[in-house]
């Protein structure tokens, strides 16, 4: 794919065919790249999040991402329900390197936002610890295993 930063867009996956595409971009990169098992990729949450998805021009997906709010998000923030929980950001190894991660990363902020959240919280694989640093996010605790790779947990005030 030659998709620049200006061609594609984000935006809420309301429509049955854009969650089927956010859920597509997961097993692809959660699944078939990091051998996540598929059991524990897709949860009960995902009924309830907010899901983000960046779109080419032409309708196809590069990279997704969920928010976790209220109820659904307070075992991940210490039962702080003014916090959201960014979680299964994932970009197409076609896309990565445009931007596409940071949108989605904003997309989601936005979304938090108008949730009337004060922050957001994640569970970051160690290696893009940077990634998330560079977009203000701060780790804080230890590193912890989930699936079975190191995480360290981040937040960043709205």
């Amino acid at each position: 794919m030659t998709a620049g930063p200006a061609e594609y867009g984000t935006r809420r996956a309301l429509e049955e065919s854009d969650l089927a595409a956010c859920f597509q971009v997961r097993k692809e990169v959660f699944v078939g790249e990091q051998q996540v098992p598929e059991e524990i990729e897709y949860d009960a949450h995902d009924a309830t999040a907010v899901h983000v998805l960046a779109v080419t021009a032409d309708g196809s997906a590069l990279g997704t991402g969920r928010l976790l709010h209220g109820e659904a998000a307070a075992d991940r923030t210490g039962g702080d329900t003014t916090v959201g929980s960014l979680g299964r950001l994932a970009v197409t190894r076609a896309a990565r390197g445009l931007g596409v991660g940071a949108a989605l990363v904003r997309a989601i902020e936005d979304e938090a936002r108008a949730l009337g959240l004060a922050s957001v919280d994640l569970h970051a694989q160690t290696h893009a610890l940077g990634f998330y640093e560079r977009l203000g996010y701060r780790a804080y605790g230890p590193e912890f295993p989930d699936a079975g790779m190191p995480h360290r947990a981040m937040r960043r005030a709205l």
